[in-house]
């Protein structure tokens, strides 16, 4: 039997032309994703995969959205009875002479629909090169929503990554295996079937995909928000982060904690200098690889039971990146319990220190230890902290075409493929990585 959720508060007629609307606030929606929902009757959707699932009667459904651009052409992405469409928002890319703020706007996601009970998934299919706030859903005169069937997940996993973890690019099928188009295809991109919510929902897990487009590990280096380049530095604690976009706002951890966590970053950080081939015990280098490692103990401070997978992509790129992040985990699984060196971020650690960063990397480089030896000891004789029970934290995995297979995006095909990797290694990992 259905049953519909109270909307006293949620669920109104629109005077103007009699449609139900629901905000999203709405108890029967269930969302997903790092939302600033400051205002829940208007939360602000940034980060791909960001969505909300309902049930819904009737033969229409409408958004209502703000959208804050700065570049790209823009869509929404609804699966209705598991059939999916995008549908394009008003943008800079549709209508240039207009300011960078389109909205209120109403799109419709549905209509002449069969007047039955559908199921629904609204995502946001592109990263922060937009923002969305989401002012609510249009029903028909009378229509009833109702929660998703499915029970929300229990399991949890987060991404932070680039453009690959976003799905960008990825609907140019007849581009696998080839370099991008000189063309905008902001148009093509798509979270939905990018390689990690392809694994999460192989997994029966949540999705936090805090990923963004150009970004590398550290402020100054990669594609993102040029010439001041941003990177996850700057972006993997805070709801907020596009500096063209406003203020960035800080993420409150406590509100989502992932029991995987995926780093898949290092492919945009060659630009504009590839140090990491062209010197790799020179200082930028080792700072890069010093910084990685405080990433990944800035990470588990936050989520200290949580199994971290380090990775990059099928896309092409010097394999002395995979060198550095393999180095860069087995130091952090040597000296786990060792704070960052300094923050990483705008997230405060008390015990962060100021050293150089040459030393810090030779420092812990020296004590370095197996990640797949849960019993190694450092070089000095006494347990590590991957020895005392718990195994390596932190996991490098590469895929059999690891930085080989592409000049261009990963397309829906190469994502499968990756997919397929990674859902096999985490599962590889056993039960125990989603204990709570």
């Amino acid at each position: 039997m259905n049953q519909t959720a109270d909307t006293s508060a949620t669920q109104h007629a629109d005077h103007n032309d009699s449609r139900t609307v629901i905000t999203l606030n709405h108890p029967a929606l269930r969302t997903m994703g790092r939302i600033d929902d400051a205002d829940p009757t208007r939360p602000v959707w940034v980060y791909p995969y960001t969505q909300t699932a309902f049930r819904f009667t009737g033969t229409s459904l409408t958004a209502t959205v703000v959208n804050h651009w700065t570049y790209g052409d823009t869509q929404l992405g609804v699966i209705i009875d598991g059939v999916q469409t995008k549908v394009r928002i008003p943008s800079g890319a549709t209508d240039p002479d207009h300011a960078p703020t389109y909205g209120p706007v109403t799109v419709t996601l549905a209509d002449n629909l069969p007047d039955i009970e559908h199921e629904a998934i609204v995502f946001k299919r592109q990263d922060g090169q937009h923002y969305l706030d989401m002012l609510g859903f249009g029903l028909d005169p009378g229509a009833q929503v109702m929660p998703p069937l499915d029970p929300a997940p229990t399991r949890r996993i987060e991404v932070f990554g680039d453009s690959v973890s976003c799905g960008e690019r990825n609907e140019a099928s007849l581009y696998v295996g080839k370099a991008d188009p000189d063309v905008d295809l902001s148009g093509y991109s798509n979270a939905w079937y990018s390689y990690d919510a392809i694994v999460a929902r192989n997994l029966g897990a949540a999705l936090h995909d805090t990923s963004q487009g150009g970004a590398s590990l550290i402020d100054g280096i990669g594609w993102f928000c040029g010439p001041n380049y941003v990177g996850q530095e700057s972006i993997w604690d805070r709801i907020e982060y596009n500096p063209a976009l406003g203020e960035t706002k800080p993420w409150d951890f406590s509100r989502y904690t992932p029991h995987v966590v995926v780093v898949a970053i290092g492919q945009n950080d060659a630009h504009p200098n590839d140090f990491m081939a062209n010197d790799y015990d020179g200082f930028e280098a080792a700072h890069w690889r010093t910084r990685y490692v405080d990433f990944l103990r800035s990470i588990h401070a936050q989520y200290p039971h949580a199994t971290i997978v380090c990775i990059t992509t099928l896309l092409m790129h010097d394999p002395a990146w995979d060198r550095a992040i393999d180095e860069a985990v087995r130091s952090f699984n040597a000296t786990i319990d060792e704070p960052p060196t300094a923050p990483f971020g705008t997230t405060p650690f008390a015990n962060a220190g100021t050293a150089d960063a040459t030393d810090t990397y030779a420092r812990t480089d020296a004590s370095v230890v197996s990640h797949d030896n849960a019993a190694a000891h450092d070089v000095n004789g006494n347990d590590s902290a991957v020895s005392r029970g718990r195994g390596p934290v932190a996991h490098h995995f590469m895929f059999a075409r690891n930085g080989a297979a592409t000049p261009g995006h990963p397309r829906i095909a190469e994502h499968e493929e990756m997919a397929r990797e990674l859902t096999a290694f985490i599962e590889s990992l056993g039960d125990d990585i989603w204990k709570d």
